[in-house]
């Protein structure tokens, strides 16, 4: 199967669903092992492949962990740039709970991710929900929408300049 990811000389097209994972008050963030910036862990999804599937098999490989994928909570619309084009960006955000109590124990540790043929490794890590101001993450909104759980499914729109 093929990554829903559309490119052409112009721009590019990517549908994405990541898993919020949420633990004694900390959410767990992903990073490439040479860059800063933190994201929510998950990926691309496969032609055929439900959301939830996705979101278990990228866990699957990326950490060899078990989860169980709960409600859908946040839609994002973002924009930013792959290389020299622009890309347009639908990402699900799924409430999920990994189902090993010994990654909940572990304040970081390291995965393998693969992208367009190319393996790196990642850095996972359980980072405290009140210091995500602290530091870069996509989207930027986490926090404040971290904190507004209660209302129900929320919709942004992101725009890297």
């Amino acid at each position: 199967m093929r990554d829903i990811l559309f490119k052409d000389s112009e721009a590019v097209f990517s549908y994405r669903v990541a898993g919020v994972c949420l633990h004694d008050g900390k959410v767990l963030l992903q990073k490439p092992t040479n860059d800063s910036a933190h994201a929510f862990p998950g990926g691309h999804v496969m032609f055929g492949e439900t959301n939830e599937q996705t979101l278990i098999r990228e866990f699957r490989e990326e950490i060899g962990a078990e989860i169980r994928v709960g409600e859908l909570m946040w839609v994002g619309e973002i924009f930013f740039p792959w290389g020299d084009r622009p890309c347009h960006q639908i990402c699900l955000y799924y409430a999920v709970e990994l189902t090993d109590p010994i990654l909940m124990e572990r304040t970081s540790f390291i995965g393998e991710e693969q992208l367009e043929n190319r393996d790196f490794s990642l850095e996972f890590l359980w980072i405290p929900i009140n210091r995500l101001s602290d530091i870069e993450v996509y989207p930027p909104e986490a926090r404040a929408l971290l904190e507004k759980t209660e209302q129900g499914i929320r919709h942004f729109i992101y725009r890297e300049e």
